[in-house]
């Protein structure tokens, strides 16, 4: 069979943050890997190729075309599957990613013949089986089936990882980009994490355990990766000292020079000092850390496992050895403009490299949304509202509009100091000075149109 993997075009929402994060589509060409040997398949990617789909849809012929799902982007999901089954009714349209897994009943439409609330080679080689003799596939587990009124034998299970075929995206791939380092690749060394913030998408999706690719694993695949900057995206990598230990002594055997890019726990970081030197030393360029919140029982109600002091030291450490920083926080809706004072000394005193900070997010089908439900602001199917970046919770302290004037003025805060300048400058050129500027009015303006 011939099939298309779509990934949609950038939706406005994310326009501030995709000017400095903008990955490649691993799942996609994970996909890929586990369909090449029996199909014929072809990655379009529309948010770096401006192109209808319906005119690649008549170049390429498919006979499937599989549309991948991030956070906010149910509608022009939707909107994709729809076209395509005006163009050809008979074209198979196979949705998955984020939203499949929490909200698979948003992709239960007539445009829309099987859902992935999670997707393994076994599942994904049955279903495409049956699709090519032409046959309707049972219920098959995970995967949610027009012809079966949408009925699946498991609700929830977990993406399976195979090593992607990153050739599949070769003409994309001088456009992928992480916070300024370009081009970048994304890779994983294990799924799950046993911190299980209150908050957080990722073990809910991956599981509460770490479960560890074998080494071997993570070797072929840095160094079958030919861009010299990658971003490991596992939850916390830094978390394993025998793991890092073994990374670095492979490092420096095979004499491997790249930029490595990771997420990181303040626990983590403060546990693992000498080894994380010593990754510095290899090539680990930055980390971005979830501080969160300058207050202790906020950070107690979200189930992180470090204090405010903790997040000090660890800042300091980092410091200490020369390590970039990139810290994200998140705004709780019962803050004061005391609070967001305090929040803005916090971040002074923690002088991360960059700082990027949202709203408290209570996203549908997660314990926090039962327990903002009476104060939420946003209907639970205006998916393209569940943004990072627009408030969902009515403050409790302010009004609205004051809510969001101290947001705007803490990002104005944030970002306009010219140290934060001179290091993007330093860092990553002034054109990708140029680039975040161009998101920062965005978001700018987006802040402004809500205020009003």
């Amino acid at each position: 069979m011939k099939v298309l993997l779509v990934r949609p075009p950038r939706i406005k929402q994310a326009v501030a943050l995709g000017e400095f994060m903008y990955s490649e589509p691993i799942g996609l060409e994970m996909v890929y890997a586990m369909l090449e040997d029996s199909h014929q398949v072809e990655i379009l990617d529309l948010m770096s190729e401006k192109i209808a789909i319906e005119d690649k849809i008549s170049d390429y012929k498919p006979q499937v075309v599989g549309i991948t799902t991030l956070c906010i982007d149910i509608p022009t999901v939707k909107s994709l599957a729809e076209r395509v089954k005006r163009y050809d009714p008979n074209i198979i349209t196979v949705i998955g990613g984020t939203q499949t897994f929490l909200n698979s009943e948003g992709f239960f439409i007539d445009s829309v013949d099987h859902v992935m609330r999670y997707t393994t080679k076994k599942t994904i080689k049955e279903l495409f089986g049956y699709l090519e003799k032409g046959e309707n596939p049972p219920v098959i587990d995970g995967i949610c089936s027009r012809v079966n009124n949408y009925k699946t034998t498991s609700k929830y299970g977990i993406n399976e990882y195979v090593k992607p075929n990153r050739a599949s995206t070769t003409k994309y791939r001088r456009n992928y980009t992480y916070f300024g380092y370009k081009p970048c690749a994304i890779m994983g060394t294990a799924q799950g994490c046993s911190k299980v913030c209150r908050f957080c998408l990722r073990w809910r999706i991956e599981g509460p355990t770490e479960e560890y690719f074998p080494m071997n694993f993570v070797r072929e695949e840095i160094i079958s990766i030919q861009e010299e900057n990658i971003m490991i995206f596992d939850n916390d990598f830094l978390h394993n000292a025998d793991r890092l230990e073994e990374l670095c002594d492979f490092l420096e055997r095979e004499n491997i020079h790249k930029n490595f890019i990771c997420y990181a726990s303040v626990n983590s970081i403060l546990m693992n000092k000498e080894i994380i030197r010593r990754f510095h030393s290899l090539g680990l360029k930055a980390v971005l850390v979830g501080y969160e919140t300058f207050k202790d029982e906020e950070l107690q109600k979200y189930d992180k496992k470090s204090s405010v002091h903790d997040n000090v030291k660890a800042s300091k450490f980092l410091k200490e050895i020369g390590l970039d920083v990139w810290a994200s926080f998140m705004i709780h809706p019962d803050w004061s403009s005391e609070d967001f004072k305090s929040f803005r000394r916090y971040i002074k005193t923690l002088n991360p490299e960059t700082s990027t900070f949202s709203p408290l997010t209570p996203f549908p089908n997660l314990p926090l949304y039962q327990e903002y439900r009476d104060r939420l602001l946003v209907a639970e199917e205006d998916y393209e509202k569940w943004s990072f970046g627009q408030v969902t919770i009515m403050p409790s302290s302010m009004s609205l509009r004051r809510y969001y004037y101290e947001i705007l003025k803490t990002n104005l805060y944030v970002n306009l100091p010219l140290k934060n300048i001179k290091y993007l400058t330093k860092r990553f050129g002034i054109f990708s000075v140029f680039r975040l500027l161009r998101g920062s009015v965005s978001l700018f303006i987006k802040y402004i149109k809500l205020m009003l």
